[in-house]
């Protein structure tokens, strides 16, 4: 299922269909150093985390991480969506791309869309972000998209910088 379009992204629900693209981008090195390995080494394993993780997430919280394609030709590049976790009081943003498609501005267009959708659509009244503090590269995006840096936490023997929007980008 579409959920928003760019000037040059689909952002869509995950299908089965991406199980490559998944296990492809959760080995990645950014993947393994800034988010944890999954453990998912086979298409087995990348099918199950599909099915049991993202997939579940729509029909439970009618949101969750979403497939970033390019609209030209419909590749899928990265994953960016909302999240809620339990260790957190609101929901959050995330996003990973594969390395080809890094520092050409794909990230920023779809955490852009992804925050005007959380505020618009579904009338989330806040947007975190966690982030490990050497990410620089995603510290600045979260700060262009207008998060700004509240505190340092710990979630599961890891200190991260928590980031936050109070207000949708178009009303500040």
């Amino acid at each position: 299922m579409s959920i928003l379009q760019t000037n040059r992204l689909l952002i869509q629900e995950f299908t089965l269909e991406e199980t490559d693209f998944i296990l492809r981008l959760l080995n990645t090195e950014g993947w393994l150093k800034y988010i944890g390995d999954k453990n998912i080494r086979t298409i087995e394993e990348a099918r199950a985390y599909l099915q049991n993780s993202l997939l579940q997430l729509y029909a439970t919280l009618g949101f969750g991480l979403w497939c970033v394609k390019l609209k030209e030709n419909n590749t899928p590049i990265g994953v960016c969506g909302l999240i809620k976790r339990d260790t957190l009081e609101h929901t959050d943003i995330g996003f990973a791309f594969l390395p080809e498609y890094e520092q050409q501005g794909y990230a920023f267009e779809a955490a852009q869309a992804t925050v005007a959708y959380a505020f618009q659509s579904l009338h989330l009244p806040k947007i975190l972000a966690i982030v490990k503090a050497n990410n620089t590269r995603s510290i600045h995006l979260l700060t262009k998209i207008g998060l700004q840096f509240e505190q340092k936490i710990v979630i599961k023997d890891e200190e991260l910088c928590l980031f936050g929007s109070l207000l949708p980008l178009d009303t500040r």
